[in-house]
């Protein structure tokens, strides 16, 4: 017979342990159904499984949890989960190395760095003006007059051997450039307190004097210290005494009648030499004008056809970025797309402007309105001459030229199309990019024979290695050629 409600069995007389049913009578006894805000409440008591079966079924439950609802992994499990997945990765990244070619460069930028320093292009200083340009410097000649030679080939040059070939365009025609003196003038530095000037850094000075015609150039080593007592100096001095000369600088005597004259700018300098080499080089050529060549560097070939233009070269073939956020580090990562590195893409190792030059002139308002170089940095070099580049164009006045990056770097492009690394020894096979040959009269000698320098990026603690192709291509023909010019002079 049905109740509204129920006694419980004697043994879970305990209401502490079971709570006590109310019968429907009671509205609030049930919760309402999920289904409907207004369901009706129905007494299921007597609809309900008795209290022994209900406990036995909790007890049950505990012992075997539902495996949907609840998960463990064992301390065993998990390491071997992260085994597998680490094997996995480990596949991945060697089959990645096997197919792809990685070319990656972290680089870290603020972005307020960025904003104040490259995207604000500030007005020109007037140096372009008729009336501040110097008696020294011809303007409608050097900027608009007609030029034998083109030098920039309006594409990254980036595709096998194209930039190779295209230096090989550039041929000189024997004909002297209207404008300039009896003799091109060439400017190197070498700090004498950091390393000794010995036979490594002599190769720069033989390369000079084995490609340049000697009758019209001439080579000035500069230093911030007295190099007249070095024996191997003393020797090109005895042997090339038209041709080449020691002089020690003295930066605020170069500095006269620029905005820099009597700034405690000029006294900037770092243990690399990066600063106050970048300075220098722009000195000399205002004072004097000429070509400048950084020590770490071997000249292949005649600079002659370049000379007509004045320029700076690309840093390497490199490009692409990939910025994910404006408080965050930006990541730049190295590829092969059509675009330079954003925010140094122009190098001075090799470069040429005329004496009392306005570009010369706009680069020292830059210097003297910006805030200090950074140590070791190239505020004064890449990042200098990219602003001054922006600055042009955006003024309308036809910008310095600007050689591609394997006219004097060709080590810094891809490993399929860049020179073999100077300091190690030759490949067993014997071969370059695209099968070309490493031998006397291949296809790397061809390219040596089109470009016009290899810029070395310092390594002084490096040795040529015997045998290897700096020593078979370069530097026994820089030695022959100087020996033949000694008998010829006997």
């Amino acid at each position: 017979m049905f109740r509204g409600r129920y006694e419980r069995l004697p043994m879970y007389a305990n209401s502490d342990s079971v709570p006590r049913r109310r019968s429907s009578s009671s509205p609030s006894s049930l919760p309402p159904s999920p289904l409907s805000p207004k369901s009706t409440s129905l007494d299921l008591g007597h609809f309900r499984s008795p209290p022994h079966a209900r406990i036995a079924t909790h007890r049950s439950s505990r012992d075997h949890p539902n495996p949907q609802t609840r998960f463990s992994l064992r301390p065993r499990s998990l390491l071997a989960v992260l085994k597998i997945a680490f094997l996995v990765a480990l596949a991945v990244l060697v089959l990645g190395l096997f197919l792809y070619e990685p070319h990656i460069e972290l680089a870290f930028y603020s972005r307020q760095w960025v904003q104040q320093e490259i995207e604000s292009i500030a007005p020109l200083a007037g140096c372009f003006d008729p009336a501040r340009i110097s008696e020294k410097y011809n303007l409608s000649e050097a900027l608009y007059g007609q030029k034998l030679h083109e030098v920039q080939a309006g594409m990254p040059l980036r595709m096998g051997l194209d930039c190779y070939d295209f230096a090989g365009t550039v041929q000189g025609t024997g004909q002297r450039v209207s404008g300039q003196d009896s003799r091109a003038q060439f400017h190197t530095y070498w700090r004498t307190d950091l390393v000794p000037f010995g036979p490594r850094q002599e190769w720069m000075l033989k390369s000079f004097f084995a490609t340049q015609d000697m009758a019209h150039s001439h080579l000035t080593l500069w230093s911030n210290g007295d190099l007249g007592s070095n024996k191997i100096l003393r020797g090109y001095l005895n042997q090339y005494p038209e041709a080449f000369a020691l002089r020690i600088v003295k930066i605020p005597e170069l500095a006269v009648g620029t905005e820099l004259e009597g700034r405690a700018l000029l006294s900037q300098k770092d243990t690399r030499a990066w600063v106050d080499g970048d300075l220098i080089r722009l000195l000399l050529l205002w004072s004097h004008g000429g070509v400048w060549v950084d020590m770490d560097s071997l000249l292949t070939r005649s600079l002659d056809p370049l000379l007509e233009h004045e320029f700076v070269t690309q840093w390497d073939c490199y490009g692409g970025s990939l910025i994910y956020t404006h408080t965050l580090p930006i990541l730049t990562v190295r590829t092969n797309k059509p675009l330079d590195k954003k925010y140094q893409p122009l190098n001075g190792a090799l470069m040429h402007f005329r004496q009392h030059s306005p570009y010369l002139c706009e680069a020292f308002h830059i210097i003297a309105t910006s805030k200090p170089p950074r140590p070791a940095s190239t505020d004064w070099g890449s990042l200098l001459y990219y602003k001054l580049w922006r600055r042009l164009v955006a003024a309308a006045v036809p910008p310095f030229k600007v050689l591609p990056f394997c006219f004097s770097d060709a080590r810094s492009c891809r490993l399929d199309n860049r020179l073999p690394d100077p300091f190690v020894p030759d490949n067993s096979r014997g071969k370059w990019t695209k099968g070309l040959g490493l031998e006397e009269g291949g296809g790397l000698d061809k390219a040596l024979g089109q470009v016009f320098a290899v810029h070395l990026h310092n390594q002084w603690e490096k040795e040529f290695p015997a045998g290897g192709w700096v020593e078979r291509l370069l530097l026994k023909r820089y030695d022959l050629t100087l020996a033949e010019d000694s008998r010829e002079e006997l």
